[in-house]
């Protein structure tokens, strides 16, 4: 629990020196590392999709990293504040706080048991506006820190009340969507949708693109995809076992599956039931 806090801590950090377009997909770095805890200190097996899944995150982030847009000097709160009211943001900010409402009254009641990306996208949608809200939070600390006081703006505890309330909301419809569904279910489906919208966001707010060539913008896409191929791989073969009875079924013609269970020759007890004299 200690180094979850400071992992969360770290990652708080990371946004007030760093684009969210570079620090949001690279959340997909926590998967590999778990993996490979879980191999090390559980003895759980890392079988072959596993790694290849590992290897793709890594090659992703590798892309996104050595071609992420510089982060742009910000020397005020004000500044950020002057972001988060243009035109296009708000124009944003409208329609996910509108969807999200139309989600929770009219979508939820209906079909909140049994559609996955129901719960999913009230998450999301509001994780966009939270991470802006604690990149500009995270902004006025560093600046704060470095001697310039931004503590005495009210943009600044604005931006505090927007991140407690999207987090609250977040939190909430995340642990609905766990009791509902399967982990494996929500996870890769939350990851590749709270990342795309926060560099969607991201790219409306801090217009991390400008400036950017378009091949350097097509390989940060890809390397995105890539990092979402690793991670979708990751979870949906995490309880896949080499060896196992399942995989035991899978090579067995239907007609021998219902046939029951195998002797130790590998034959049908009911077949041979069926063969012996009455």
């Amino acid at each position: 629990m200690i180094t979850m806090i400071v992992g969360e801590i770290a990652n708080f950090a990371a946004y007030a020196f760093a684009p969210a377009i570079l620090v949001t997909p690279l959340g997909a770095l926590s998967i590999i590392i778990s993996a490979v805890l879980a191999h090390v200190m559980l003895q759980e097996k890392l079988h072959i999709f596993g790694v290849l899944g590992c290897v793709l995150c890594v090659v992703g982030s590798t892309s996104i990293v050595l071609h992420a847009p510089q982060e742009r000097e910000i020397e005020s709160v004000k500044e950020v504040w002057d972001l988060a009211t243009e035109p296009a943001f708000l124009l944003y900010a409208a329609i996910v706080i509108t969807a999200v409402i139309v989600i929770i009254i009219r979508v939820i009641p209906r079909y909140g048991q049994t559609h996955v990306i129901v719960y999913i996208s009230v998450c999301s949608l509001m994780g966009s506006l939270s991470v802006m809200s604690v990149k500009a939070l995270g902004i006025a600390l560093k600046l704060t820190f470095s001697g310039m006081n931004q503590l005495l703006y009210p943009q600044t505890w604005t931006f505090t009340l927007v991140v407690l309330a999207c987090v609250i909301t977040q939190i909430n419809y995340l642990n609905k969507a766990l009791d509902t569904f399967n982990t494996v279910v929500v996870s890769p489906i939350y990851y590749v949708m709270f990342t795309t919208l926060t560099i969607l966001a991201s790219v409306i707010m801090f217009k991390d693109w400008d400036g950017q060539n378009a091949s350097q913008i097509v390989t940060e896409i890809c390397g995105f995809v890539t990092i979402l191929s690793g991670t979708f791989l990751l979870h949906k073969t995490k309880d896949m076992v080499e060896g196992s009875s399942q995989s035991l079924s899978l090579r067995l013609p239907k007609h021998e599956e219902e046939d029951g269970v195998l002797d130790h020759e590998g034959i049908p007890l009911r077949r041979l039931d069926s063969l012996r004299p009455k």
